[in-house]
């Protein structure tokens, strides 16, 4: 009986309503690891596939989980509807990329440069 407690059934729904990494989680499992876990899983037919870890966040019960936390430092709710699946949200958010950084630096110059004439 004390596996199950420490054991969850998680799934996860991404962006177009698709479930994928449907299985069973230890309770010290972090955060991180589930999210190698669906890097290693996501669909390759997706129009968005992050690169790594740092390119989602997983949402359970309106909030965004931290990488360095376990299911259970993150509060989430062992045993609580028995045979039942938890499902928690990925958002994809891949970084910046550089060049939009310098391009959005160069307009700003230009933003604050005078190009009044006085006549």
């Amino acid at each position: 009986m004390a596996e199950a407690e420490d054991h969850i059934e998680l799934k996860f729904r991404i962006y177009d309503g698709t479930d994928i990494g449907h299985s069973t989680y230890a309770s010290s499992t972090t955060v991180a690891n589930l999210k190698q876990r669906l890097v290693a899983e996501w669909p390759q037919d997706k129009t968005v596939i992050p690169k790594s870890v740092n390119d989602m966040k997983l949402i359970h019960a309106g909030k965004v989980l931290e990488n360095s936390k376990t299911l259970a430092e993150s509060r989430i709710l062992f045993g609580d509807l028995p045979g039942g699946v938890t499902t928690m949200h990925v958002i994809v958010q891949p970084p910046l990329a550089k060049k939009k950084t310098d391009k959005n630096q160069e307009e700003m110059s230009k933003q604050n440069s005078c190009s009044c004439i006085i006549l």
